[in-house]
């Protein structure tokens, strides 16, 4: 069933959220776009390309306003997150075969899972995973000071991100090296539609490491029921809510959230924040000269300024009016955090970076609701960790250039930046 479309989207690529182009632009113009969205009466509709067409009963309404991602997303009986929020959605077989993730699940099914899921993040992990986040950070610094490489991201904000994650697992040495590249594969083209020959003719890489990667878990999710260790793949294993244990398909599919979620996420706003820093010096004078006092707020405007996650989409569920419009059951909605967190009838000068900024509601972690961030807490603390050793040292790195960028509808995603250091600060 078709409805009226309101407001129509410019069809080029520099306006077209629905068009791959849009996403290659720098992130300066992608931000104009959405402030013009912002300014229109009604959210926007973009018409996908299907099968190298385009049909008017398939596509989008982009909700750009601060006002509306808030509400959209503290409304999951209404914008769902089945069958999938990422663009384009998974395909019924891939979910058939590896499961569906707890952030495509609504309803029962999904409190469920957090349920289990949450019983599993105790005080005592918490507390051991803080003391690891600490610990790391110095490590990571300290090899990084000893072998001066060049390349930021490599370098500390993978490293940082990944590591931490895979201790608080319990993921063998032995394993990591191959989970990084499987990582690396299953998250490549997250949120990139590609061409029909693309997709026919390397259909399986990402899908092969999606599953090598479940596989693995299941392997250490035996062991671990088996003989617990006291960490997170332990506790989930071992947890038991009503009854309810995590099936190893729902620990498979877990750990690749939390590897690909958790790992990419955090690994982007470290390597953004050194980039943020480095092209605001009095920002980064501020945090210098008191770190203690400024450090929590410079991590929100950092996640706030780049936003890891663009977006994450809904399908609407039964009717309701928003922003003037009236959506329709099967709608698709796109809910921008990138968009939302640039809104000015929120945020000051929203383009500015601002580490004093009070309050800072933005929508990094999402906007409330079941599906607010679980690993809000851990991620914070990593880039506190990390910026704490950067410049509580005598040292001083500096980004070189622009970084390199992907082009993901999905991810605000740092592919590579280069960066340099300084003669040592006295």
């Amino acid at each position: 069933m078709t409805h009226p479309r309101t407001v129509p989207a410019p069809r080029g690529a520099t306006g077209d959220l629905a068009d791959p182009a849009f996403w290659k632009q720098p992130p300066a113009q992608r931000l104009a776009r959405f402030a013009e969205l912002r300014q229109q009466p009604r959210p926007a509709f973009f018409t996908e390309r299907r099968a190298g067409r385009r049909r008017p009963e398939q596509g989008f309404y982009a909700l750009v306003r601060h006002a509306d991602v808030l509400k959209a997303s503290r409304l999951p009986r209404v914008f769902a997150s089945a069958p999938g929020v990422t663009s384009p959605e998974p395909a019924r077989w891939v979910r058939a075969v590896f499961g569906d993730s707890m952030v495509n699940l609504d309803g029962a099914d999904h409190t469920r899972l957090r349920r289990i899921v949450q019983q599993a993040f105790t005080p005592r992990l918490l507390a051991a995973t803080e003391v690891s986040i600490r610990e790391l950070a110095v490590r990571i610094v300290d090899d990084m000071v000893a072998e001066r490489p060049d390349e930021f991201v490599s370098a500390v904000a993978s490293r940082m991100s990944f590591e931490v994650i895979c201790a608080m697992l319990g993921v063998p040495d032995a394993y990591r090296r191959r989970i990084a590249r499987q990582i690396d594969r299953a998250s490549e083209h997250a949120g990139v539609r590609r061409s029909i020959g693309a997709r026919l003719l390397s259909p399986g890489k990402g899908l092969r490491a999606l599953a090598r990667m479940q596989l693995t878990v299941a392997r250490l999710g035996r062991e671990r029921r088996r003989n617990p260790t006291g960490d997170l793949i332990s506790a989930l294993v071992c947890a038991d809510v009503d009854g309810q244990r995590l099936t190893y398909r729902q620990l498979g599919s877990f750990f690749s959230l939390l590897l690909v979620a958790g790992v990419e996420t955090t690994r982007n706003a470290i390597a953004h924040a050194l980039s943020l820093l480095t092209d605001h010096p009095d920002q980064l004078a501020l945090l210098r000269g008191d770190f203690e006092r400024y450090a929590d707020g410079a991590v929100d405007e950092i996640v706030r300024h780049s936003t890891p996650i663009i977006q994450f989409r809904r399908t609407v569920t039964s009717r309701y009016v928003l922003s003037g419009h009236t959506f329709l059951p099967g709608d698709k909605v796109m809910l921008l955090y990138a968009s939302a967190n640039r809104d000015a009838d929120v945020f000051t000068d929203p383009d500015a970076f601002d580490i004093t900024r009070d309050p800072n509601p933005h929508l990094g972690y999402g906007g409330g609701g079941p599906h607010y961030c679980l690993g809000a807490h851990l991620a914070r603390l990593e880039i506190k960790a990390v910026l704490r050793e950067l410049l509580t040292r005598p040292l001083a790195v500096r980004t070189l250039g622009e970084p390199e960028l992907g082009t993901s509808n999905f991810d605000h995603r740092v592919r590579r930046q280069p960066f340099a250091f300084d003669a040592p600060r006295t």
